[in-house]
């Protein structure tokens, strides 16, 4: 039924882990409404959706330019990418 794409473990958790991220986002917003809107270091009025898309597209360009300088393995930029999320929702 799925074999029109290579579903791997790692693309599994992926995947998991971007809609567990939406899931505890919908979460937040039903608890507290609003998103708490700030300002931060990059000038931009953001709430937490729109720093979680800005951590995941910050993440996303990581890894490619990971990939695409460096190559294999790719521990040292999920930790970059994780660095870079905790920047954004603390600072940004």
């Amino acid at each position: 039924m799925l074999s029109w794409m290579a579903w791997t473990w790692p693309t599994a958790l992926l995947f998991i882990g971007i809609f567990s991220a939406i899931g505890v986002m919908i979460l937040l917003e039903i608890r507290s409404p609003g998103g708490h809107a700030r300002k931060g270091v990059l000038g931009l009025t953001t709430t937490r959706g729109d720093r979680l898309f800005i951590s995941l597209l910050g993440s996303a360009y990581i890894f490619l330019a990971w990939l695409g300088l460096m190559g294999m393995p790719l521990w040292t930029p999920l930790g970059l990418a994780i660095v870079w999320a905790s920047f954004c929702f603390w600072k940004v």
